[in-house]
């Protein structure tokens, strides 16, 4: 199965969702667990698409 490719926007609005997820302080500890994760994973994501966009741009512009 071929990864999907990455999607800061979507990836972002999903993070948005996740932190409204459990500031409603609705969720259940197991799926609090389970979000975080997730939160992290898509944090790294973000974070790392901005640096590689970064170096890009940067190298545009010399």
């Amino acid at each position: 199965m071929a990864k999907a490719k990455f999607s800061y926007d979507k990836s972002l609005k999903e993070l948005q969702s996740i932190i409204e997820e459990i500031n409603s302080g609705e969720i259940g500890i197991d799926q609090l667990q389970v979000r975080v994760k997730k939160a992290k994973e898509l944090l790294k994501a973000c974070q790392d698409k901005l640096r590689a966009t970064e170096k890009e741009i940067e190298k545009l512009v010399e």
